[in-house]
């Protein structure tokens, strides 16, 4: 088991982090508490340590949920959670000032049941907020004890060497890692975002490392996403911008890409999800991928294909037929995780 640091810190993370979006008590919730429960125990059984959720995800109650699960277990895992999207319609119910992150934290906190966070990230950017208002709030955090690492999601280039630098102006505590949309059809952050992060000291937590279910086969070239699936949920969103995003994750060279990694994955006689996560987990900028499964089976498979690895000339092929490839964005910013 290989437990990198994180950025540049002592923290040492699993090359897996387990992404609990899917957990909820709500009846429309993928993952139930009971097989939430079962995931989690399965995932620190493996060896694995990271664990990341956020404050928006199931309304909440993804933290509920895994609060309750690592009860018995807090200190083997390194327990990652998000702040500043939208918790209500107040004016300040969302971003980085102060007054958000200052209540998102402490609600947190609660629905976790911790009294303390090993990382605790910005999940967007905030054009409005002075990025030292929030790195000061977020450094008042860590000097409190109620965090013990910072960290940034959906964050441009500029947005992290401006957080940087706040932080070494205002004498606070530096971002360490960086949640960026990154897959065989989402290679954005290679042109500037991975240096940026290398430069800054900033490790990558990778989600949607099987494309939104593209690269897993969920979604057929020329079809519209089946009933009840993720895109076609966001398809039905009032917003262009979602379609847009859906329309431009259903492009037909995303689905040239999915098809080689099928044509890859029947050559060697495993699946194609194994393949692209063999691929990403074989990424040297990358530090850990977040996995989201809905039950303790698709658990297995996930990790099994983290553990795997690529022939070179496999490894090669899929770097050619995947170069070039640009994440959609919505409202300027990859979509968050």
């Amino acid at each position: 088991m290989q437990y990198p640091t994180l950025g540049r810190s002592g923290l040492r993370v699993s090359r897996a982090c387990l992404g609990t979006m899917n957990f909820g008590t709500d009846p429309q919730a993928p993952t139930p508490e009971p097989e939430a429960r079962r995931i989690v125990d399965a995932f620190l059984d493996a060896g694995h340590n990271l664990i990341d959720t956020a404050d928006t995800y199931r309304g909440g109650t993804s933290e509920e949920v895994l609060g309750r699960a690592i009860a018995h277990r807090r200190a083997e895992v390194v327990l990652a959670t998000k702040g500043a999207a939208p918790q209500g319609g107040g004016p300040n119910s969302r971003g980085l000032s102060r007054l958000h992150l200052t209540r998102a934290l402490e609600a947190s906190l609660r629905r976790l049941g911790t009294d303390y966070l090993d990382l605790y990230q910005c999940h967007l950017p905030d054009p409005d907020t002075p990025a030292e208002e929030t790195m000061a709030v977020l450094d008042d955090f860590v000097r409190s004890g109620k965090v013990r690492y910072l960290g940034c999601s959906n964050f441009t280039a500029a947005g992290i060497v401006t957080a940087q630098w706040a932080a070494q102006r205002t004498g606070g505590t530096p971002l360490i890692s960086l949640q960026a949309n990154y897959s065989l059809i989402m290679r954005a952050i290679e042109a500037e975002i991975v240096p940026t992060c290398r430069q800054n000291g900033l490790g990558i937590l990778a989600y949607s490392p099987l494309g939104s279910g593209l690269l897993a086969g969920r979604y057929q070239r020329g079809a519209a996403p089946a009933e009840g699936s993720r895109l076609a949920q966001w398809a039905a969103m009032p917003s262009p911008m979602a379609r847009s995003f859906v329309n431009g994750l259903l492009a037909e060279r995303h689905f040239d890409i999915a098809d080689e990694v099928a044509a890859v994955a029947a050559e060697l006689g495993t699946t194609a999800p194994a393949v692209a996560l063999a691929w990403l987990s074989g990424r040297p900028e990358i530090t850990s991928v977040i996995v989201g499964p809905r039950s303790a089976d698709q658990l297995t498979a996930a990790l099994a294909g983290l553990a795997g690895s690529l022939p070179e000339s496999v490894a090669a092929r899929l770097n050619v037929v995947s170069q070039g490839t640009v994440a959609p964005a919505v409202n300027g910013q990859h979509r968050a995780a």
